[in-house]
């Protein structure tokens, strides 16, 4: 009877091990596939230009912000800003001081009809890097956006925009007044409209080994 207890105890103990490895190989293929996934989605990342008029939810463009304060600064200076605009009156003034860009009399919406318009700007005094910060910054909020199911684009020109006087005079009713700070870009995000463009072919030296 000894004999036939022992017998069924390593039994049980083969059968929970056997399970605990499968488990595990389970577990780490689930990891595998998450981190393939993350990079897959990553790839697929595209620039919008065509979007609903639908404002995201607020918790979303604030997680994208977030997103955006994590980006890596020099010496971790902090230079840049985000200036998150959702209100539809100054996201359109702002539309218009970009295409004055072109030309007084030019009528586009450079925004491409994105209700969320989130502009970067940093302080040029901060780090000698700010422009390498700020574009830093405009990359995580484009994956972000882009991880949370919206489309965006980098819209230039936020320099020449925030050099007039009505652009400081946005700052300011804002609660901003820092005169050191300089417009790096614009990361309009929404709703893509119609389908989701395709991937231009990547150029053939765009990587070079040194091994």
């Amino acid at each position: 009877m000894k004999r036939n207890f022992l017998i069924l105890a390593l039994v049980t103990f083969a059968l929970f091990f056997t399970s605990c490895c499968q488990n595990d190989n389970a577990n780490t293929d689930n990891e595998q596939k998450t981190m393939s996934t993350t990079m897959n989605d990553l790839l697929m990342r595209r620039s919008v230009r065509s979007y609903t008029d639908e404002v995201p939810p607020m918790e979303v463009i604030e997680e994208i912000c977030k997103a955006g304060t994590y980006a890596p600064t020099g010496m971790n200076r902090q230079a840049p800003v985000i200036v998150a605009v959702t209100n539809k009156e100054v996201r359109d003034r702002l539309s218009k001081l970009n295409a004055a860009v072109f030309g007084p009399d030019n009528d586009m919406d450079p925004f491409y009809g994105a209700p969320v318009v989130l502009v970067v700007l940093a302080d040029t005094t901060a780090a000698r890097t700010w422009k390498e910060d700020g574009s830093l910054v405009m990359g995580n909020l484009l994956n972000a956006a882009h991880a949370k199911g919206l489309g965006s684009c980098w819209i230039h020109r936020a320099k020449e925009v925030f050099e007039t006087e009505e652009g400081k005079a946005i700052l300011k009713d804002a609660g901003i007044e820092n005169e050191n700070l300089v417009g790096i870009g614009n990361c309009i995000l929404g709703y893509t409209a119609g389908d989701y463009p395709e991937a231009a072919p990547r150029k053939d030296n765009y990587i070079y080994w040194i091994k």
